[in-house]
């Protein structure tokens, strides 16, 4: 009775999308349907889980949809809402995995662990009488020990260097924010940085802080870096977005065979509607990513600088079941202002073909040469300023092209990676060495200008990679030394001081970054792209 009841359920949710004529036919379909189910469950020789059954069926339905319309179990639907809340229950760390034990990387200000004295380097053992450490377990399982309703308590027990035995804190769990802010800083006297990683609840609060800090720092340029930000929610793209356009401008509009035409205008709100701006996107910067760097192009307000975007510019709807299941449908499509469509092609809801674009990009040369990515003059638009040539067809080409550069790339620094290797390495090293690195470098800038990689850490990279059995090459290493010294560098800050510190650090390497803040120290440079002459 309990899945005839979540399968009448489903039905009628789809009755509110079709016409009369298509009711009818859905009718016929789900009776179809409903009669298979009810046969397997009173002659199949053995017993059958019918929910899972259901479950199964409507996620073959949706799947010969598009890659994007999805059914949701309970728990999925609790992992993909919290990301976008900005906040969850837990006891406030973030930790990393150092030989099968958890490893306390960077404490919450303010969160519950920090209120009880649980400090950066802290190894937990015991998580209310269970033994954590050395038992192999994932992420998801020590995520799924920690967290909990607000106002319920974790007892840890925990190591901590220079401390004898183990020390007990009771940790009573509270609201968690989940920041989208990678990392803000001046990169120099008068351009500003901003890495968003998502569009989430608090986003648009986060950001607002972030330029006004600036501000206050001298900023008059601003670098948005929205590589690998795969989207979030389209208010918080919208209202982003309107920070940098003037009164009346469309950002996006979505239209759909039964969705009506939707436009999203600008407002007078913005803070930063002046000054100079470069948007850092790659093959990860989807959706609401797309929307953003998409307006921005098609207004001529700024410079696009990297690789064209993932492509999904597909609109989903959450659609609620009774048992607290969803499926996410698609109803409409996204179109930036001039009208190009973001979506990239795709066959059917086949999820394996769809996300081997990225490899056919690579095997086609797409990330290696502008040039060899070719658009028909179907596809041709016109920004709505300057009138310079945009493409549609799926994702955001850039105004100015940065190539994968595979030349510092090595089999021994992919393995290094793959490996934990250079992780490994830094935890140990701020493990061992905190209160003297803090000490040395009490500020990011002083440890950017002054720590090098010594001698001896090398040699434990080396002895690291020979316990993991991996081949070392000098010739592989010299390659990459220069990438694997600042990857290491960049750690090691994280550990000892916050995210954005890292990104200070690994920025120096990044090709895309680099590129943008070349074309907004450079008037000339900047004007001329704006223009149409690149």
């Amino acid at each position: 009775m309990q899945m005839q009841n979540r399968l009448y359920s489903i039905i009628l949710l789809f009755f509110i999308f079709f016409s009369t004529q298509a009711q009818l036919r859905l009718g016929s379909d789900a009776i179809k349907l409903d009669r298979t189910i009810r046969l397997i469950n009173d002659l199949y020789v053995d017993d059958v889980n019918t929910e899972e059954l259901t479950e199964t069926a409507i996620r073959s339905m949706l799947k010969e949809l598009d890659p994007h319309s999805s059914y949701l179990n309970k728990e999925e639907v609790k992992e993909m809402n919290e990301p976008l809340q900005g906040n969850f229950d837990g006891i406030g760390i973030s930790f990393n995995m150092l030989t099968d034990t958890v490893y306390v990387m960077e404490v919450i200000s303010g969160g519950p662990s920090q209120k009880v004295g649980i400090m950066p380097g802290d190894k937990f053992i015991y998580v209310n009488d269970t033994l954590i450490a050395g038992q192999k377990m994932t992420n998801r399982d020590i995520i799924s020990r920690l967290r909990g309703e607000k106002g319920t308590t974790a007892f840890v027990k925990v190591l901590r260097k220079g401390v004898e035995g183990l020390t007990e804190y009771r940790i009573v769990r509270d609201k968690i924010p989940i920041t989208s802010i990678d990392a803000s800083y001046m990169v120099n006297k008068n351009t500003g940085y901003i890495r968003l990683s998502r569009f989430g609840i608090s986003s648009l609060k986060e950001f607002h802080k972030s330029m006004s800090d600036l501000k206050s720092e001298g900023m008059q340029n601003l670098i948005v870096d929205l590589t690998g930000n795969g989207g979030g929610i389209l208010s918080t793209s919208t209202d982003i977005t309107d920070e940098f356009l003037g009164k009346d401008k469309l950002i996006v509009y979505t239209e759909g065979k039964n969705q009506p035409r939707m436009t999203l205008n600008s407002t007078s709100k913005g803070l930063f509607h002046t000054g100079k701006l470069v948007v850092l996107v790659n093959e990860g910067s989807a959706s609401a990513s797309e929307i953003l760097s998409g307006a921005i192009q098609d207004w001529d307000r700024g410079v696009v600088v990297g690789r064209r975007t993932f492509g999904k510019g597909l609109v989903q709807r959450q659609l609620p079941l009774t048992d607290g299941t969803m499926i996410r449908l698609t109803v409409a499509r996204y179109y930036t202002p001039t009208g190009r469509g973001i979506q990239k092609p795709y066959n059917g809801g086949d999820p394996d073909e769809y996300n081997l674009d990225f490899v056919n990009r690579f095997n086609h040369g797409e990330l290696l040469n502008a040039d060899s990515i070719q658009f028909p003059d179907s596809l041709k638009y016109e920004t709505l300023i300057n009138k310079r040539t945009v493409y549609g067809g799926g994702g955001i080409m850039p105004d100015v092209f940065v190539p994968i550069d595979t030349t510092v790339v090595s089999l021994l620094h992919r393995q290094l990676i793959a490996k934990g290797v250079l992780n490994r390495i830094t935890i140990q090293e701020v493990d061992n060495n905190r209160k003297k690195l803090k000490q040395s470098f009490p500020t990011i800038k002083a440890f950017k200008k002054d720590y090098d990689i010594t001698p001896a850490l090398i040699q434990k990279i080396k002895d690291s990679a020979k316990s993991e059995d991996i081949k070392w090459d000098d010739e592989d290493f010299d390659k990459s030394k220069e990438i694997i010294f600042t990857q290491l560098k960049a750690l090691i800050a994280r550990d000892l001081y916050d995210s954005s510190a890292f990104y200070r650090i690994i920025n120096d390497i990044d090709d895309i970054f680099s590129k943008g803040l070349e074309v907004i120290s450079n008037d000339e440079l900047y004007n001329k792209i704006l223009n149409g002459n690149s």
